[in-house]
């Protein structure tokens, strides 16, 4: 277990701060968002670990620590079923928590290397068993995102008050015998207004002063302007589970009258959210796919990636042969943005609580969750209110962001799962295989394998 000064000697606003610095100063100009018509998300990895000097400070002093992104990943996209390879030469999934999860991945091999090497300032020690190494144990991570996940940590109750998170859907259009048969539970017309924030459908974000340390400021990036009497809960003919679920994220006495809704897909066999209007449009709690434009995806959700890794870990199959426990995260900070604490608390961990016969180490974790009252200077919200009326339309940014703390090559930008630049005629080559592809991370695992002589192997690898 890390030291309790690591654990309690930082605030969410200092991680996001660090962050958002490490993004401007750290990571090149390539690859980020075209000023005032691209916007991006952001995601880090911060190791924080007692100050050198801890052992010198007297006990009436504060305990110190440091704070450092060994991880960086920013992006958007996805790429759908029809353009995933075999080879693992291509990234599938480009949202930011994903890339900057792959780059901790290639942080962690570094590292491995330093500890192989008898190398002090590795971040292992070595394990109880033969070839094992395990985390020191003054040091934890804390994962930053400047946006909630995709999926179910994004399904959050909208109250009365606030702004509506997408245009209205009426009881005569969900009831059209034509959208049910062809299951497309969302109006293109009304869609196609809500994604485009010139229309007359869309209403500018409103950046207010920073909100105090971990309390939510939501916001939508839609507003029902040609609905002046939102519908409340109690017209959507809800069943008293689907109020329960609801109200239960809500303020004690405060109206849901709808939900931010998120574009992930339920996975096949799934019970399917139910497309009924306001806040019961949603289920909860289910497993989801990132969507695609036309090609289905086959990514799971970032809320879903995030619970996974709360119960095996951050470092991936390949890491665990050479490791005694898993890499668990010790917090996740979000970023200014729409947000609740209990949606949070039940995509990442409240899913997880029934998972039982794990293998030893592993083990649900009750990660701290906490929220940043700093936005993201590249932000979709951002962006909207610095361009104000200027012409054209906001787009996400197709280049993804992968940074490492590691000395060689730490940058790397790709575009459509491949290097930024590559064409059709060079796929086949090594250079258009981006350094968190898994073929390439796999191929650091064999050179790790390699500097370590066969008599020092774990067992799993004989």
């Amino acid at each position: 277990m890390a030291s309790a000064a690591a654990q309690t000697m930082w605030t969410a606003d200092e991680i996001a701060r660090l962050c958002y610095e490490h993004y401007g100063l750290r990571l090149p100009k390539q690859g980020k968002p075209e000023p005032n018509r691209e916007w991006t998300l952001l995601a880090a990895m911060v190791k924080i670990q007692p100050a050198a000097d801890q052992a010198c400070n007297s006990p009436d002093k504060p305990a110190q620590v440091t704070k450092e992104v060994v991880s960086m990943g920013t992006g958007t996209k996805c790429i759908g079923q029809s353009k995933m390879r075999k080879s693992g030469d291509i990234l599938n999934d480009s949202h930011a928590e994903i890339i900057a999860r792959r780059s901790f991945q290639r942080y962690l091999l570094h590292q491995l290397h330093l500890a192989a090497a008898l190398k002090e300032d590795s971040i292992f020690v070595p394990g109880t068993r033969r070839g094992l190494w395990k985390l020191r144990p003054d040091l934890l991570f804390v994962f930053f995102s400047s946006h909630t996940p995709c999926g179910d940590a994004s399904i959050i109750p909208m109250l009365e008050f606030e702004d509506q998170p997408c245009c209205p859907v009426s009881r005569n259009w969900a009831n059209n015998p034509s959208v049910k048969a062809s299951g497309n539970l969302e109006a293109p017309e009304d869609k196609r207004k809500c994604e485009d924030p010139d229309s007359s459908v869309t209403k500018k974000m409103r950046l207010e002063p920073g909100t105090p340390d971990g309390v939510a400021h939501h916001q939508s990036f839609g507003n029902q302007e040609s609905s002046p009497d939102p519908p409340s809960v109690s017209r959507c003919n809800l069943t008293t589970e689907e109020l329960a679920t609801v109200t239960g994220m809500a303020p004690s006495g405060a109206k849901v009258v709808d939900v931010y809704r998120t574009g992930a897909k339920c996975v096949p066999g799934e019970a399917g959210d139910s497309g009924k209007p306001g806040a019961a449009y949603h289920q909860v709690g289910l497993l989801r796919v990132k969507p695609g434009r036309g090609d289905r995806t086959s990514s799971m959700s970032c809320s879903d990636k995030l619970a996974r890794w709360n119960v095996l870990g951050c470092q991936g199959a390949l890491l665990m042969h050479f490791l005694e426990e898993p890499i668990y995260l010790s917090a996740v900070v979000i970023g200014k943005c729409p947000y609740s604490q209990e949606a949070m608390q039940r995509a990442l961990t409240g899913r997880c609580h029934n998972i039982s016969a794990l293998p030893k180490g592993f083990a649900v974790q009750e990660v701290k969750i906490q929220q940043s009252g700093l936005l993201f200077e590249q932000s979709r919200c951002a962006v909207q209110v610095k361009r104000a009326d200027g012409p054209g339309r906001l787009v996400p940014c197709g280049a993804a962001i992968s940074w490492s703390a590691v000395p060689e090559q730490p940058l790397d930008v790709t575009a459509n799962g491949f290097p930024q630049g590559t064409t059709k005629k060079g796929i086949q080559s090594l250079q258009a295989r981006s350094r968190i592809s898994k073929v390439e991370l796999f191929r650091s695992f064999q050179k790790l394998l390699s500097s370590i002589s066969e008599d020092k192997w774990p067992d799993s690898l004989r």
